[in-house]
């Protein structure tokens, strides 16, 4: 079910005591949007990410952290994502709070499911647009392509979209994935991609 009632308007404190571990939702405009259970191959391309850039900024010694997919980012009173993988900027790390960030990520990035089609695509776009976050990445399994949003100085999103070659962050100093990494399978070691990454200056 996409949606927990379609009438009430519910608060960011509403969604915190309302959605318990380990649920994963998102508020957008006052709504909560429950997700389904991951399918194998979504949970796998979650762990695929997550390892290899949280050892890339490791291994770069670049501040910051990244978070993944159970951690609430409070961007006002109606609306709170949980973005699959995301990534706070050391500046910005003071925003940590024990149960949530208290403000938008800096970068987010969202695995696509049949269920959360619509929603990555249109109602996340448009909710990172407009709380500034600086880049916003869909990896879509179902269409086979990663596109990039980035924010523009006027403040919109500026999309960069690839099926194979190469996505870089301008966020994150020196990340950048390859598109196909996402769609082989088995997907690729992580380690050996991570060694790819860090190889490029």
């Amino acid at each position: 079910m996409p949606t927990a009632t379609k009438y009430k308007q519910y608060t960011f404190q509403d969604f915190v005591d309302l959605i318990k571990e380990p649920q994963k939702a998102d508020l957008i405009d006052g709504v909560i949007y429950m997700s389904s259970p991951e399918s194998i191959p979504h949970y796998d391309l979650f762990v695929f990410l997550l390892f290899v850039l949280r050892k890339f900024l490791k291994k770069r010694k670049i501040g910051g952290k990244v978070f993944g997919s159970r951690v609430a980012f409070r961007i006002d009173n109606g609306n709170g994502p949980e973005p699959d993988v995301a990534f706070v900027c050391q500046a910005r790390l003071h925003l940590v709070r024990r149960g949530h960030v208290a403000g938008r990520p800096d970068v987010s990035f969202e695995i696509v499911s049949p269920s959360s089609n619509e929603r990555d695509y249109l109602k996340k776009r448009k909710q990172n647009e407009e709380a500034g976050v600086l880049e916003y990445w869909i990896i879509d399994p179902l269409e086979g392509r990663v596109t990039c949003f980035r924010l523009t100085k006027e403040g919109k999103y500026k999309s960069k979209r690839q099926k194979k070659g190469r996505i870089h962050s301008h966020v994150i100093p020196g990340f950048w994935v390859k598109a196909e990494w996402f769609w082989q399978d088995p997907l690729p070691d992580e380690d050996e991609a991570l060694e790819e990454i860090l190889a490029e200056e």
